[in-house]
Parts: C-alpha cells; structure tokens; sequence
C-alpha cells in the first residue's frame, strides 16, 4: 500500500466535509501549512491519525483507503462509546446515533442523506421556527423522529404480525381519552410529573399546589387509581394507618411520549416538513 495516499484522502474528505485546511489545522492543533504538506504527497504523524479519523467521522482505516466493515461486536463498540461519556451527555450522544440508524434504515449513510447532525438541524430549527422531523414507513414498520431542540425523540415500531391485536384488541382508549380531557385531571398528572418518582403524598398534595377541594382531591385520585397511574401504600403512624399513594416512572414516561406525538399533531398544519420520509418506494423532500 502507498502510505501517500492518506493525503489524497484528507484533501477529499475535507471537502466533502467543507472545510479549509486552517479548520482541519486548528482541530489536530497543528499548522496549516502541515495540512497543506500532506495534502501535497506529506503524511500525518501517526498520534494524529485518530484525531483527523474523528474529525472526519471515519475510521483510521478509511483515511489509508481500506474499507474493513467488521461488524461482528459493533453493539459493544456502541455501547462503550456511549458509556465512555458524563452521564449529562450520554442522552445527546444517542440521539445522535438513532439519527445514523434512521437514515441507515432509509438505506443512505449520513454523508449520502445530505443531512447534517441532530445539533446542527437542531439549530437551524431553533433559526427559521420549523418543526423538524423525520419519518420512514416501510411493510416490515415505521420509525418517527423529532428533530427539534425543543422537544427532539427517536420511535421506532417493527410491524406486529397482528396489528388489530397488537393495538386495538381489548383496548379502551375512549375512556383514556375522556379521562384525559378533564382538564383538572391532566393538570394533575402533569403536576405529579414534575415530582420526585415514588415519593409517597397525600391528597392534600393536590388541594395545596393545584387549588382543588378535599373532595374534587379524592376524585382526581380515585380516577388516576382506576386507570393504573397511582400506587398505595400503607404507613404506620402514632395514631394508626395513613393511605399514601405514589407515582411510578413507567406511566409517567408513557404519558410524555404521548405528549410528544400529540404535540406533532397539534403543531402539524404550520411549519413543519419532513427531511426523510417512504412507502414502499421512499422519497425525499
């Protein structure tokens, strides 16, 4: 192999990438006169060939021409990189490789979808007031993806083999959504979402913070109770047993996520648009 060869690459990558040599230069702090030599038939030092392999979002086999697709613990790979990161940051990271797996299952890498990452749409989004997602419907399922800063998700479905049974057998959502159209009620779940989860209340909680009666207080319970969205719990006390009841996370996230589909609908007829959509013979737009 000519190892000469990795300038030829650097010089394509970095303008397919769009950048100068000065951007590349300051990212491996060096010169952009050393960019400039191997561009000219130079090569890197070797330490710098992981930093130039990320700047470019490659692998160091890439930059030397070599297309070795080894995929044999690639979840493990995966997995790491995420692990490898603050905690804080570690949400930021998989969005965007859920971004990378959407756009693989449309069938193009991130340079053949001619989309950049989830910041930067994010940032154009925060710029022009666009909703911005990203939606794939194929036989075999269908992902949704929210590309905004304010409110950004990932969804992805396979197909059931029964979709009546999987979504509509036995299932009441009429009075789901009934429930949910009581204004007191929603106002109370979302007010218990903004609690520390499993920390025990009483109906006083609702009465203090959302200026409900005692009574319309046991109602509100009595209704989260019937629908699974309260726990109960016995404590004891002096003077006897003391009810409390709890709120798990598991509906709670549910809840949200429901939010995050609502609110697409909601929104949907103003200034929204699609960067990756299909059928059975997907386009783009």
């Amino acid at each position: 192999m000519d190892i000469k060869v990795i300038g030829t690459n650097i010089a394509r990558l970095r303008k397919e990438k769009g950048v100068t040599q000065e951007e590349l230069a300051r990212h491996v702090n060096i010169s952009g006169q050393a960019v400039s030599k191997w561009e000219n038939g130079g090569v890197p030092d070797a330490e710098l060939l992981p930093q130039i392999a990320d700047f470019f979002e490659v692998s160091v086999d890439a930059l030397f021409g070599r297309n070795i697709a080894d995929y044999s613990d690639i979840e493990t790979a995966l997995a790491q990189k995420i692990i490898d990161l603050p905690k804080e940051e570690r949400m930021k990271e998989a969005l965007e490789i859920c971004w990378v797996m959407q756009r693989a299952i449309y069938g193009k890498t991130p340079k053949e979808s001619g989309t950049g990452s989830v910041k930067e749409i994010q940032d154009e989004s925060a710029l022009d007031g666009q909703r911005i997602y990203s939606g794939i419907f194929y036989d075999s399922g269908y992902t949704l993806m929210g590309l905004n800063h304010e409110a950004p998700f990932f969804y992805l479905a396979p197909e059931p083999a029964d979709i009546k049974r999987a979504y509509f057998e036995g299932m009441d959502y009429p009075a789901l959504f009934a429930m949910l159209s009581d204004k007191v009620i929603f106002d109370s779940i979302l007010f218990l979402h903004t609690r520390q989860s499993l920390k025990p209340f009483t109906p006083k909680l609702f009465v203090d913070n959302l200026g409900m009666t005692s009574e319309k207080a046991q109602e509100v319970i009595a209704t989260l109770l019937k629908h699974d969205m309260l726990g109960t719990m016995e404590i004891e006390l002096d003077d006897g047993v003391q009810i409390v009841y709890t709120n798990g996370d598991s509906y709670l996230t549910s809840f949200i996520a429901m939010l995050m589909f609502a609110r697409q609908m909601v929104i949907r007829p103003k200034h929204w648009r699609y960067l990756i959509g299909g059928r059975k013979t997907p386009y783009l737009s």
